[in-house]
């Protein structure tokens, strides 16, 4: 699976989502600006020991990773959509696209979507959850649905 964050601002999610994608066998996309440095030590902090067994990729903009991969399907996980992401049949080479913790992904994408905007259901009257919880949550359920490949 692809995890694509779009400008993270907290260096602690994006280390704990960076260790989430080790253990998952999942690629790290990362979309500039960032609101952390690479080197930042809660970044490293929160990833562990894992940076060795993580394939990252950095771009300067989303436009840049979505033509570099057009035949590839990506869903926008975000509190705007419309379908569960247990309603969607996942394939191993999909992406999974999150936007930044203060404000989500930006409505143009979204706009532009919306077939391909999914959710996690919560209950009415909050606003989100953590983003590294978030990746978790539907990270693992598509990988369930493409048979934990490489997973023991």
């Amino acid at each position: 699976m692809n995890i694509v964050l779009v400008e993270p601002e907290i260096p602690q999610n994006t280390g704990n989502i960076a260790r989430t994608c080790a253990v998952t066998g999942s690629t790290l996309h990362l979309v500039r600006p960032l609101g952390f440095s690479i080197d930042d030590r809660y970044l490293k902090r929160a990833g562990l020991d894992y940076w060795h067994l993580l394939d990252i990729n950095y771009y300067d903009s989303f436009y840049e990773l979505r033509q570099k991969f057009s035949k590839n399907t990506f869903y926008y996980v975000t509190t705007k959509g419309t379908r569960f992401y247990t309603d969607v049949r996942y394939n191993p080479e999909d992406f999974l696209v999150f936007g930044k913790e203060t404000g989500g992904l930006p409505r143009e994408i979204l706009e532009q979507n919306p077939t391909y905007c999914i959710r996690i259901p919560m209950i009415n009257d909050v606003r989100s959850l953590n983003l590294s919880n978030s990746v978790a949550i539907v990270l693992y359920e598509a990988w369930r649905q493409t048979g934990f490949r490489d997973g023991t």
